[in-house]
């Protein structure tokens, strides 16, 4: 009886076969996992103990692929592709990804990665137009896309641009302002070198949305922070920070102090809010499994107070932070060195902020104004910061930790999020 209920699979990374997995056919769940046939290729941070893989661990990770269930618009999204959840989508397309290269093959199917990726292949933008609720379902939609699997809250697709995979992404609110954050984000750290995903602005029907090209390729994969930190039991005098750069030292990745300086300087100076566990982390070479160091600055649009009142734009005012504190007067104190930063190259960089907002019809003049003002005045707090530290002198604690879980929660109730 169970067989009628369950469909079966081998979880394949290429076409490394790494186990055998039953799935629920009414929750779309690992119901079982079979035979374990190379635990090196079991996704990074799942658990494997004398050969066994942890279920509960994986099922979270297969669950983690799938579109979450606080996306914008997901549930009359879910109503025109005629699916109970977001989970139904993800065998529909053999769970494959534009983020990594596992994916699952019908048991007695001789079929390889090669024939069905979406880095060599096309793919269906069904999916993606209904995510963007522009255009109606049909009894001839393909279900076949990676859109299936992209996470994050806010509407996006996938298209292929020019021949590159591209995402688009949507803003929220009234003033969808994060598309032009994104752009924004990407100019400021080009002017400070600090390696990012560049993210290009498009207008449709009046709507701006993000662009960006897709920095994963067919023989990388990115592992995010989160999953890093899973491969190592976090001590408890250790603080959230300092776990993830043991985990990076353990793995033998290099360069982590010096990226994450740049990251939460970026951080700090955008005011991001939402740099969860989950949207920054490592590539590595999909095939050889080497690691290749950490990835580029991607998805910062949840920041410059792009769900705040325009009244309440304030440069010093209480502002969100992740990923390791809960504020970033606490966070900036983790930077190692600021001996690479040259905060002169963002001189009149609010100028271009004002001319990447010209014309929206969401960020009127007042609003742009606060945005640019408040955007000069981080820029002046964090020299300050940099003038009055005492040099050679870098602090680590667990005070003012963000909660363990808070980059999971993010991932599952909540951008490669790029």
């Amino acid at each position: 009886m169970a067989d009628a209920w369950n469909k079966k699979y081998v979880l394949k990374h290429k076409d490394a076969a790494v186990a055998e997995i039953e799935l629920d056919e009414a929750t779309g769940a690992i119901s079982a996992i079979g035979n374990v046939y190379d635990t090196r290729h079991v996704p990074v941070g799942i658990a494997v103990k004398k050969g066994r893989i942890d279920r509960a661990a994986l099922n979270e990770w297969w669950r983690g692929r799938a579109i979450p269930a606080s996306r914008d618009g997901i549930k009359e999204a879910l109503l025109e592709l005629k699916l109970a959840t977001t989970h139904k989508l993800l065998d529909k397309s053999l769970g494959l990804s534009l983020s990594d290269q596992y994916w699952i093959c019908p048991s007695g199917s001789d079929a390889d990665w090669r024939q069905f990726n979406f880095f060599d292949h096309g793919f269906s933008e069904d999916v993606g137009n209904v995510l963007l609720g522009k255009g109606g379902a049909s009894d001839a939609i393909s279900l076949m896309s990676p859109d299936n699997t992209s996470d994050g809250w806010l509407k996006k697709k996938w298209t292929i641009i020019e021949g590159k995979r591209c995402l688009i992404k949507g803003g929220s609110g009234a003033t969808q302002q994060e598309p032009y954050n994104e752009v924004l984000a990407s100019v400021l750290m080009e002017r400070l070198g600090i390696p990012h995903v560049p993210y290009t602005l498009m207008v449709q029907e009046d709507y701006p949305y993000s662009v960006c090209e897709n920095f994963i390729t067919p023989q990388t994969e990115l592992v995010t922070a989160w999953y890093i930190m899973q491969t190592q039991q976090k001590q408890n005098h250790v603080s959230v920070y300092q776990h993830y750069v043991n985990c990076c030292d353990s793995l033998g990745i290099s360069g982590i102090t010096d990226a994450l300086d740049r990251m939460i300087v970026t951080d700090y100076l955008i005011a991001n809010e939402d740099r969860h566990q989950n949207n920054f982390g490592i590539v590595r070479n999909a095939d050889t499994l080497e690691w290749l160091g950490a990835a580029p600055i991607y998805d910062s649009g949840s920041s410059l107070w792009f769900s705040k009142p325009t009244p309440l734009i304030s440069a010093a005012g209480k502002i969100t932070c992740k990923p390791f504190k809960q504020d970033h007067n606490e966070q900036i104190k983790l930077v190692t060195s600021f001996d690479w930063l040259d905060l002169s190259k963002l001189r009149h960089i609010e100028d271009e902020f004002r001319e990447i907002l010209k014309g929206s019809l969401f960020v009127d003049e007042a609003r742009s104004d606060a945005l640019c003002k408040a955007l000069r005045k981080r820029i002046e707090m964090l020299a300050e910061i940099v003038h009055s530290r005492t040099p050679h002198v870098w602090v680590d604690d667990r005070s003012g930790d963000v909660k363990e879980n808070i980059a999971y929660s993010g991932q599952v109730e909540d951008d490669l999020g790029q």
